[in-house]
């Protein structure tokens, strides 16, 4: 099989996405996150294009990047200017980039309408480009801008392109489905005849208009294209890019293809993740192998098949991605299931033990007031601990209170005052936000952070309210959702209350005290580890 270049364009083409803007701590974040998984090439922005690029480019040469070139992104010299003179392409070299990549017109619509040049002079930008980078000993990608769209109007010009940026020395020439939408059999067949032609790396870039960006990228590998670009969970304009997040394991688990070194394959969902949280954004769940849904079962005859053999439903193991099997709480989960979520705290049950019938007891009750653990698993289990006697409090709250002024003043409309206990000592303190529950996160935070510093890890990432019985208007309950992060797990609790603020805090106060149980029991099973040594 042969080795395929994962080229990454989520610092360049992913930042094109609506909502997403990278500043440069930001993009130095994600290139050494790329640089542990393993992508060969991070193409990092144009540094011709705006001051903070340029910056970008003069911190990234002070890494230590062991598997990846990161690499600049420009086009093809203006109409009429030497490549020599051109300033865009200048910048290319400035940025001290050991590759480059250089994009140019292959549809002759593009070329006439859009550049409004000759079809001839757009081949002599490309070839005076691309060697001109050449003989400034550049390694250089050529992006084939619209390249199938181009192919399907005018077969002959789209591969005269090509030809021209063969001739002029490019490394490696990069077929893109610029407008993303091509089917993949279009794909196939346009690839395979390009790699027969032309005896060099061919690439692919596509984009998924259609929803077939990943699949189209796995068919131009199949026709023997050695280079893929794409970007992490799919961000990009439009529709987005193809999803390395897919694409990877798609080709190294299901067909072969080796495109990061194997135990990186491990890594792939926290980083999947963790470029969500750098770019703001939230990460999709039900996203193939990096989402939390991937190998998610509510069923209870899926379950109960799953325990028995997770093949059953499952087509790989969550573990060769990073990701975990997440057994879902609810009305049509089997014994098997719920039985399955109480052994993670106590493996010694069994579904007749006394306690697993009071776990289902209080589930029950739990359920009837309006809860739901579907979605909020981590609450559960201090629900179960607290049944079991392997939980106690980390504090306790004396009272807080609430004030609301609008209008609001610079986006702060709420402030909270809160006295908690923690053992003998009792902290009194108060904070402001955006909003009664932002400013009761922050105070809570505040409080307890002298006791348990650890808190300042957690990040509030979602957050959901339902109401529950609508026909009691303003008196109904509400349902309250909350995602956490500390960058290492995600976790989602919940709280029910006929008092919006009763039940944020509820969740709050469980999203704590999850983060507080998880670390304290990663310094017990440390203290084992060096007991035992």
């Amino acid at each position: 099989m042969n080795r395929i270049s994962i080229y990454d364009s989520t610092l360049r083409d992913g930042a094109q996405a609506q909502g997403i803007s990278y500043s440069v701590e930001d993009k130095i974040r994600v290139v050494l996150k790329l640089d542990a998984l393993g992508v060969h090439y991070i193409e990092a922005g144009n540094p011709g294009s705006n001051p903070k690029d340029l910056e970008f480019f003069e911190r990234v040469k002070a890494l230590s990047l062991r598997n990846s070139q990161v690499i600049a992104f420009g086009s093809t010299r203006k109409v009429g200017v030497d490549a020599a003179d051109d300033g865009n392409v200048l910048s290319l070299l400035r940025a001290g980039t050991a590759a480059v990549a250089i994009f140019g017109k292959s549809w002759d619509y593009q070329v006439t309408d859009i550049l409004r040049t000759s079809l001839d002079e757009n081949l002599c930008m490309i070839v005076d480009t691309i060697r001109y980078l050449k003989g400034q000993g550049r390694e250089v990608v050529y992006d084939a801008e619209h390249f199938f769209d181009g192919y399907r109007a005018n077969a002959d010009y789209a591969l005269r392109t090509l030809a021209a940026a063969a001739e002029a020395g490019a490394d490696c020439l990069c077929l893109c489905d610029t407008n993303g939408g091509t089917f993949p059999r279009d794909i196939f067949e346009i690839t395979r005849g390009v790699v027969e032609r032309f005896k060099r790396p061919i690439g692919i870039h596509c984009h998924n208009d259609c929803e077939m960006a990943v699949a189209n990228s796995v068919m131009a590998v199949q026709a023997g294209a050695t280079q893929v670009q794409g970007t992490i969970n799919g961000f990009g304009e439009r529709c987005g890019n193809a999803n390395l997040c897919s694409i990877i394991p798609d080709l190294q688990l299901k067909l072969g293809y080796p495109c990061i070194p194997p135990a990186s394959m491990a890594n792939l969902a926290v980083v999947a993740r963790s470029i969500s949280e750098i770019a703001n954004m939230p990460h999709n769940e039900r996203a193939p192998y990096v989402g939390g849904d991937a190998f998610a079962h509510k069923g209870g005859m899926h379950i109960d098949a799953v325990v028995k053999n997770p093949a059953s439903y499952e087509h790989i193991d969550p573990d060769q991605v990073g990701n975990s099997r997440r057994m879902l709480m609810s009305e049509v989960a089997g014994r098997s299931m719920l039985l399955a979520r109480i052994q993670a705290v106590e493996p010694s049950l069994g579904k007749d033990s006394p306690e697993t019938r009071r776990i289902v007891d209080r589930l029950k009750q739990l359920e009837h007031e309006g809860y739901q653990f579907e979605a909020a698993e981590s609450s559960f289990e201090l629900v179960v601990r607290q049944i079991l006697g392997k939980y106690q409090p980390f504090f306790e709250l004396q009272e807080f209170k609430v004030i609301v002024n609008e209008p609001s003043i610079n986006g702060v409309n709420s402030s909270v005052m809160i006295k908690i206990r923690v053992g003998d000592q009792e902290e009194l303190t108060a904070a402001e936000g955006d909003g009664p529950v932002n400013a009761l996160d922050k105070a809570v935070r505040k409080a307890l952070e002298r006791f348990y510093p650890e808190i300042g890890e957690i990040r509030l990432t979602d957050y959901k309210v339902r109401v529950l019985d609508s026909d009691m208007a303003s008196a109904a309950r509400v349902r309250v959702l909350i995602e956490s992060t500390d960058h290492r797990e995600n976790w989602t609790t919940i709280g029910v209350s006929t008092d919006i603020i009763d039940a944020s805090w509820r969740a709050l106060v469980d999203s704590i005290e999850y983060k507080l149980v998880r670390e304290q029991e990663r310094r017990a099973a440390g203290l084992k580890l060096v007991l035992q040594s």
